[in-house]
């Protein structure tokens, strides 16, 4: 079962368990509850406000599920997730596999990444009706590590073509860039579940190498499925939506539950993410020697609906 990814946008909410569930109160006026939701069935919880309050009990249930609990700042931007270290039964093995893995196997795994990520904003861009060559063009060029950052390059035209020559990506803007924030927490709290179920340390990266960053490698592995964030707030702007709303938050939550096409077929998006991490965690035990990526192209969902438009 795919779990669900939970807001919680105003600041006037009380967070606890109850019986298996995770209980909304109202915190103030008569204190009312506003729902409930089964533990078992959440993926991640996201604080998205800065009035909210919870009790240590749901942190806890929350880590022992392997939910992350997401903490946003401005924009929408992470600062901080909590999560359990204990989310597979041969966690301790897989860890020293990846601690042990040598220079050539994390350059190469990134290598990896780096040409599905360009194949997917190739994909992104053909949707959107834009030339997809000077994507395509430099996937052949992608060597071991990526020593000549041609990630960087093609993120350079890419962003371009998708949003017009006067967009700059900025993680502190509003409007677009806000959006992506948004799509990208989704996306880093799915992955950061995805990576902690396959019993593989968080920190512990192929190429994102921040010290302050303690969620280097769910940087890594996320890198392919951000072009499908894109998309989507792409859409919401051909839709007159560039704003962070309600409803442009549950279309970039949505995005999880899109079927990606992969090497057995259709598979949503929150699946690929724990496929991908499993995957990872056996090339480190040299169980495989390739990661499972999804293939190029649109998630079936958004297709059809670039067709409506």
């Amino acid at each position: 079962m795919i779990g669900r990814i939970v807001e919680i946008a105003d600041d006037r909410r009380h967070l606890y368990v109850n019986r298996g569930f995770m209980v909304v109160r109202d915190s103030e006026g008569e204190r009312k509850e506003l729902g409930q939701i089964p533990l078992d069935d959440i993926a991640a919880v996201i604080a998205n406000a800065h009035g909210i309050t919870y009790t240590n009990n749901l942190l806890v249930a929350l880590a022992d599920r392997g939910a992350p609990f997401v903490l946003c700042g401005a924009n929408h931007n992470v600062v901080g997730v909590l999560f359990t270290l204990s989310g597979h039964h041969v966690q301790a093995k897989r860890i020293e596999a990846q601690i042990a893995a040598s220079a050539p196997t994390s350059k190469r795994m990134w290598a990896a990444v780096v040409k599905a990520k360009l194949e997917q904003q190739a994909a992104a861009l053909e949707a959107a009706g834009e030339p997809t060559i000077p994507l395509t063009a430099l996937i052949g060029k992608v060597r071991s590590g990526d020593p000549e950052n041609i990630e960087g390059q093609g993120a350079r035209r890419y962003w371009t073509l998708l949003f017009g020559a006067d967009f700059r990506r900025d993680q502190d803007g509003g409007g677009l860039n806000a959006l992506l924030n948004y799509g990208y927490t989704v996306l880093r709290s799915a992955m950061a579940r995805s990576v902690v179920a396959a019993g593989l340390h968080p920190s512990i990266g192929l190429h994102h190498s921040n010290d302050s960053n303690a969620m280097r490698l769910v940087d890594d592995l996320m890198e392919p499925f951000r072009p499908v964030v894109d998309l989507k707030v792409w859409q919401l702007n051909r839709q007159s939506e560039s704003e962070v709303t309600p409803e442009t938050k549950r279309a970039l939550v949505r995005v999880l539950h899109d079927d990606m096409q992969t090497s057995i077929g259709v598979t949503p998006v929150m699946v690929c993410m724990q496929r991908l991490a499993t995957s990872l965690a056996q090339v480190f035990l040299d169980e495989r020697n390739k990661l499972d990526l999804p293939l190029p192209g649109l998630p079936l969902s958004m297709a059809s609906g670039l067709e409506e438009q």
